[in-house]
């Protein structure tokens, strides 16, 4: 099938739209204003402070319009799977120089999406919004005007474009909606017609430090099935954009692959069908009546119908395990922050419990573009590997039972589950007699299991002698097993950068397993909620002094007042802390002891420890008095 002649190339307009996006990031930097001047600026007083730097999406702490940019993520898609697949070169260069030509295509494509992100990310809403709607209009009418003037591709036929665009054509139609709402909301606030309600993107994170304060519920909350069995939300947990955009990414581009690939085998599989054809009709010209022959024609055949098959199912299993992973590295990702924001690291290796800094804010560079390359390998791997195991047993189980040779079959699967039975039998009869021959016994009734120490030294003695050759024997087999084992896991973990596929002691040898833990400690030291909450706090307390503060910050201070009395509610929280942490009392200001200089300690804790209870005795009688109202700490 010959290509179109009358459709646009997209790649000439992504050339095209650099001139478009270098001046709309222009214009934007001109009105952004720059908290410094330079002293040579003071010649051009109106351009003082301007041409400040446009970020397009923070990557670390933006929780603000997550879903906006996760659209423009997926509107970049097509793009991105274009420079995974290595097939867009700005210009051609020696085989030694391919490393550069990708260099400069991925800056290309990166300036030429760069609007998308700046006109969401920017201050001046109406300008950065009209700016944003007509870019987006110009590329949706390109994509639209390319994909119906040519909508057939070299790989799904006529209507190649439609099928593997649509998500694409509905991000961008998400954008211009979106860009639609901004420019409506900022006209109406200059108008007056409504005003500007600032969203607090961390309150989720002053709710979930108000959890710790409050008591346990004496109940655990009563959950749905699919809470409990498919996926538990947390209302106290937000995604940072950098983790929906990777995943929206990877889900479109398996989808996109998952696609060609289908369409690729089925291309193959013709030819291959063709090919076999092609040989019987050469096998009857020439009158040949080769047994030989002909069972090899039948032969090929055969797998040209297994293969076809088993190929098709493990595409639907693979991609649905690559979709599987990708939503799992989410819930993993929350998981694994909240046990660091709880002081828990026992999950993690221990020469990664303090990673470089360096490493860390590297990480959060690495991760996204890394993700996306390892769901997409790992897809095209795992269905590789999953393939020949679906022919190993289409071959060794399903086809022998169908041509009638069951018997055969059995008595063969018999003697290799024989053998596999008989070795697993003898290692549990070691563990069996150990358990009851040579282990004391119980110290105290209601121990589960026998202390580790032994009983019958002489007889254990010589049953280990003898048991020693007969486990040199099995040595082959579990060696095998061994490999085999990390073999089939490493290839089903190679997409997921949560999990190291290295055995311990090596994990630093595993790159991509490296960069997740740089960056979930990355997003621990700049997401904690309590550092962020005592941060608010601290500017909020700073407002005040300075004068009435109409900010964010003072919404968590605000939700925590409490109806117990001022010094009450100070004494109650010190008791908390102190009980929480014993070690702070040795490091408290202390007025009247400190005149006995050389006063115990541990005399010194008990008087502040009955001090502390005193204050948790005052507010129990003030908390009895006030039973009826709900105290928000």
């Amino acid at each position: 099938m010959g290509e179109c002649q009358n459709g646009m190339s997209v790649d000439l307009f992504l050339h095209c739209s650099l001139v478009p996006a270098i001046c709309i990031v222009f214009l934007l930097s001109f009105v952004q204003r720059r908290a410094r001047s330079q002293p040579f600026e003071d010649r051009f007083p109106y351009l003082r402070g301007r041409f400040g730097i446009v970020v397009p999406l923070d990557f670390i702490c933006s929780l603000s319009n997550r879903w906006s940019y996760g659209f423009a993520f997926g509107a970049i898609a097509p793009s991105v799977i274009q420079l995974f697949s290595e097939s867009y070169a700005p210009f051609t260069v020696p085989n030694w120089a391919k490393a550069i030509v990708y260099l400069v295509g991925a800056i290309e494509v990166g300036v030429a999406y760069l609007p998308f992100f700046a006109c969401l990310s920017t201050p001046h809403r109406v300008l950065g919004g009209v700016l944003g709607l007509l870019y987006t209009l110009t590329w949706l009418i390109v994509r639209l005007y390319d994909t119906i003037s040519c909508p057939s591709g070299n790989i799904l036929g006529s209507y190649e474009k439609p099928i593997i665009l649509w998500p694409f054509f509905l991000c961008l139609l998400f954008l211009l909606g979106r860009f639609m709402y901004i420019i409506v909301k900022a006209v109406r606030i200059r108008l007056q017609l409504a005003e500007e309600n600032e969203e607090d993107v961390h309150l989720h994170q002053f709710r979930y430090v108000q959890t710790l304060l409050k008591r346990p519920p004496e109940r655990p909350e009563d959950k749905s099935w699919f809470r409990r069995k498919v996926y538990d939300w947390d209302p106290y947990f937000k995604f940072p954009n950098r983790m929906i955009g990777t995943s929206i990414i990877s889900l479109i581009g398996l989808y996109m692959l998952t696609l060609a690939d289908h369409s690729v085998s089925d291309f193959i599989f013709d030819n291959l069908d063709g090919l076999i054809d092609s040989f019987a009709e050469i096998a009857a010209s020439c009158n040949e009546t080769n047994d030989v022959f002909t069972s090899l024609i039948s032969r090929m055949n055969e797998f040209s119908f297994v293969a076809r098959r088993s190929w098709l199912a493990t595409t639907i299993f693979s991609t649905l395990t690559s979709v599987t992973y990708t939503f799992h590295v989410l819930v993993c990702y929350r998981k694994h922050l909240k046990r660091l924001w709880k002081g828990q690291k026992s999950f993690l290796p221990e020469k990664f419990h303090k990673p470089s800094s360096a490493v860390s804010v590297a990480a959060i560079t690495r991760y996204s573009g890394w993700q996306i390359a390892f769901t997409m390998w790992g897809f095209l791997i795992v269905h590789f590997v999953q393939f020949l195991f679906a022919l190993l047993f289409v071959y060794a189980i399903v086809l022998p039972i169908q041509k009638g040779h069951f018997l055969s079959w059995l008595s063969s699967v018999g003697i290799i589950l024989l053998t596999i039975l008989l070795v697993i039998a003898l290692v549990v009869v070691q563990i069996i007699l150990v358990q009851v021959f040579f282990l004391q016994e119980k110290l105290s009734p209601t121990d589960k299991e026998k202390p580790l120490a032994l009983n019958n030294r002489k007889a254990f003695h010589c049953f280990n002698y003898f048991f020693f050759f007969y486990n040199v024997v099995m040595g082959l087999s579990n060696c095998i097993l061994r490999l085999l084992n990390s073999f089939i896991v490493g290839t089903w973990l190679v997409s997921r950068i949560d999990r190291t596929i290295m055995q311990r002691g090596y994990e630093s040898s595993d790159p991509g397993y490296s960069t997740w833990i740089g960056m979930i400690f990355a997003d621990h030291y700049h997401s904690n909620p309590v550092m962020v909450s005592f941060c608010h706090l601290l500017l909020g307390r700073t407002l005040e002094k300075r004068g009435p503060a109409v900010s964010s910050y003072a919404t968590f201070s605000s939700n925590t007042v409490s109806p117990v009395g001022g010094r009450v509610r100070v004494r109650w929280l010190l008791l908390y802390t102190l009980l929480r942490n014993p070690a702070l009392i040795l490091l408290r200001k202390r007025t009247k002891l400190n005149q006995k200089d050389n006063q115990d300690p541990l005399l010194l804790a008990r008087a502040i420890t009955s001090q502390a209870q005193q204050a948790a005795e005052l507010v129990n009688n003030k908390t009895a008095e006030t039973e009826p109202t709900q105290s928000n700490v």
